[in-house]
Parts: structure tokens; C-alpha cells; sequence
């Protein structure tokens, strides 16, 4: 499900929130349309990029590249604007691509489960009819896996050639040049033939960064298992590993402004911050990076509340002609979200309606995704994914690592952190 793009929900706005989950769910229902209902495990967040390269070329007054979903349970059971076309039906085929090479490689190690001969033989046949699928809805499109196969079939090979002392980035090329060659692709579809080169040298960068970030983080448990690491074989240090990570999220900055793009937000929130995060995610921070506002004093400074979580909530304000310092009554809210204080609690369930309402709530997944009523209090909560998100950061780092924001921005509009780039 999850890749080196991890995008938290409190560092976009909520136009590109509503734009990030449109390409997700776009993806996911493409999988199902073309694939099935099984190829819809293989969504992942890095292949929804493919999507949003191909939205972010097309005219911005072309509204073919959006449709209207049904309820689906992931979204409480709510309708939704979802990417389509020929961005997503791409982003769908490369996903399932991979996805048969990655259970492929689970497969040749023995790893887990995949370790038992009847789960083996049953992968090895989802993986041949993906790879079919995979090559029938791509060549709709004009793409041809074919060069994400045969990379997949040389990354064996050179793994078994590959001597103590080597360059990992011998090892790291077969993925450069399969998600080259996607990126470049939607230049294709989109019909911008001039950026197909900047997309071309910016997809084998992230290629790059991904398989140095995949074996960085599992280098500890393959040593543990006996596993092959591309680091640990050609005996490259953590702190090389960094560096060439680095140099690749500055490569891709760089290629991303040679591309002509007609909504750029999105595309460098994801390819230009997230990819810094990424790293950082794997190695830890280079360096405590403060945004900048136009003030000059961080958001943190200038919001008035504690650097802790974003969702955390304000101290609890006494009404006047009350002691500031009396401890809040147990119905005054403590998070995001409640009640607002002085207002009369709503009259909660009993335990047999909580129930009932609570499991409802839970088959649509309403208690995980979704702001709610709990069920059994009537009171409004964030849900499960909003109270544990995955920003352990104030809001306004967006620009964390790029050293300059102005610089590394370009003017552009998607950072929430207030730098003035005029």
C-alpha cells in the first residue's frame, strides 16, 4: 500500500488533500476496472504519482481527467471526485507490474509465506496473470511493460554478478530505467513532448532513491535473515547511501523545473518535499529546519500553541467571572473536534444503541477515516487515522531541508508555510 511517499494530511492543503485522494482512489478503482477486484491490493502510493504527472501536463480547463465514485467504505460510505482516464489506467498498469515483480521476488527468496509451496505455486500464477493484464491495459495507453519486465529479469542477474566492492548504483539501474521510462510516458499521454527528457532523468532519479531507500531501511533485518542488500554487498556505508539519496532528491528538484506543468502544486509537494522526508524518514533529519514566515518567526511561534502535534488541542479557556485556574468540567472538550465549550453535551446512547450505531460505524469504516458522532457519547470526533496521523511535526514544514524555501519553491503555491518568495 504504502511506498516512499507518505503524504501526512496536515502539511496539504485541502485542495491538494482532496486532489492527492482523488488520484489514490482513482488508482484503486482502475486496478478494479481493468484488473479486478484482487488487483486492487496492489494500490500503491507511489504509483498514483504516474496519475498526478499526467493531470498535472493536461490543460487545466480538460475536466475528462475526473468522475463522480460511488460510496466506497474507505470513505465512510461518501460519493467522490476520482482521477480516470488515461493517467490513472497507466498508473494502474505499472502498479500491477511491479507488484508481480515484487511478489515474484518474495517468491524466488522464500520469504514468509511465500515459502510454502502451495502459497508459492498460487503467487507464481497471480503473478504470470498480472503480468498479462498488466501488458494488455498499458499497451491501450501506448506503454509497454515490457521494459519493466525486463528490468525486473536483468536486477537478478546483476545481483548474482555483483562483487564485494562494487558500485550499488549498478544495482539500483534496472529500477532507474523502468520508472524513466513511466515517467517519461506521461509527458506522452498528456501531449507534451518536450518534457519527456526532464520526466525520463526525474523518474530514474526517484528510481534511484527508492531501491537506496528500500534497502537502507531493511539492511538491519536482512543481515538478520541472511537476505541479500545491495548496501551490504557492495559494502557501501550508510552514510554514501545518504548521500547519493540526497543527491537524487536535489537531481529530481532540479529535472522537475524543466517541465512544463499547468498545476505544479501537487507534483512538487510530492517529488520535491516528500521525497526529502523520505530520506530523512530512513536516516533521520540532516539538520533542524525552521520555516520561515513572512513575520519571520515560525509557525510555532506565531500560532501561540505548544510544538506538539498539530491535532493537539488549545488549554481550555475559562468563561469569564471564572477562576482561570479551575480544572475544565469533564464535558469541556480536550482535542479537536468536541463540543465547543459552554455548549450542553449531547445525550449519549445507551449501551445497547452505542453498540449497534458503533458497529455500523465500524463496517463503513467511518470510526477510522472519518469525522464522526461517536456512537455511544453523540460527541464529534476525528477519526482513528486523524488522532494517530502519521506527522510527528508541526503543520508548516513543508519546506523542512530545502535550505532556502524560496529557492527550492520556485514561487510556487504549494507551501503552507508562509515564505516570501515575491
Amino acid at each position: 500500500m504504502f511506498g516512499i511517499i507518505r503524504p501526512c494530511r496536515h502539511r496539504l492543503s485541502e485542495r491538494l488533500q482532496s486532489s492527492w485522494m482523488a488520484h489514490l482512489c482513482g488508482l484503486c478503482l482502475a486496478l478494479r476496472d481493468d484488473h479486478g477486484q484482487l488487483a486492487r491490493t496492489a494500490t500503491n502510493y507511489d504509483g498514483l504519482i504516474i496519475s498526478v504527472l499526467v493531470e498535472a501536463q493536461a490543460a487545466r480547463e480538460d475536466f475528462s481527467w475526473r468522475r463522480t465514485a460511488g460510496p466506497c467504505p474507505l470513505r465512510g460510505m461518501r460519493t467522490a471526485s476520482v482521477a480516470k482516464g488515461e493517467g490513472a489506467r497507466l498508473a494502474a498498469a505499472v502498479s500491477l507490474a511491479l507488484a508481480s515483480v515484487k511478489i515474484r521476488d518474495h517468491v524466488e527468496d522464500r520469504d514468509g509465506v511465500f515459502a510454502r509451496r502451495p502459497v508459492a505455486v498460487g503467487a507464481r500464477a497471480v503473478t504470470r496473470r498480472w503480468d498479462r493484464q498488466s501488458a494488455g491495459s498499458a499497451s491501450t495507453v501506448g506503454f509497454d511493460t515490457g521494459v519493466l519486465l525486463e528490468a525486473a529479469s536483468r536486477q537478478g542477474e546483476l545481483e548474482r554478478s555483483l562483487r564485494p566492492g562494487g558500485s550499488v548504483l549498478l544495482v539500483t539501474e534496472p529500477t532507474e530505467t523502468a520508472t524513466s521510462a513511466a515517467f517519461a510516458h506521461t509527458a506522452v499521454i498528456a501531449g507534451r513532448p518536450g518534457n519527456a527528457a526532464p520526466l525520463a532523468e526525474a523518474g530514474r532519479l526517484f528510481g534511484r532513491l527508492a531501491h537506496l531507500l528500500d534497502a537502507a531501511e531493511d539492511q538491519a533485518a536482512d543481515a538478520a535473515s541472511g537476505a541479500w542488500n545491495p548496501l551490504t554487498a557492495t559494502g557501501t556505508d550508510r552514510a554514501e547511501a545518504e548521500r547519493l539519496c540526497r543527491d537524487a532528491v536535489h537531481g529530481i528538484r532540479l529535472a522537475l523545473r524543466e517541465v512544463e506543468l499547468t498545476d505544479r502544486a501537487l507534483v512538487h509537494v510530492l517529488l520535491a518535499h516528500e521525497t526529502e522526508r523520505a530520506v530523512e524518514r530512513v536516516f533521520g533529519a540532516r539538520h533542524a529546519a525552521t520555516c520561515r514566515t513572512k513575520g519571520g518567526a515560525g509557525h510555532g511561534a506565531t500560532a501561540g500553541v505548544s510544538a506538539g502535534h498539530p491535532n493537539q488541542a488549545p488549554p481550555h479557556q475559562a468563561p469569564p467571572g471564572e477562576d482561570p485556574g479551575a480544572p475544565a468540567p469533564p464535558w469541556v472538550p480536550q482535542g479537536p473536534g468536541f463540543t465547543p465549550p459552554g455548549s450542553k453535551p449531547p445525550h449519549p446512547r445507551n449501551l445497547l444503541a452505542g453498540c449497534a450505531v458503533w458497529a455500523l460505524m465500524a463496517c463503513t469504516c467511518q470510526l477510522l477515516c472519518c469525522e464522526h458522532n461517536d456512537p455511544f457519547s453523540r460527541e464529534r470526533r476525528k477519526g482513528f487515522c486523524d488522532r494517530h496521523d502519521c506527522c510527528d511535526c508541526d503543520c508548516c514544514s513543508g519546506c523542512d531541508g530545502c535550505g532556502d524555501c524560496c529557492d527550492c519553491c520556485d514561487g510556487c503555491d504549494c507551501c503552507d508555510c508562509g515564505c516570501d518568495c515575491s
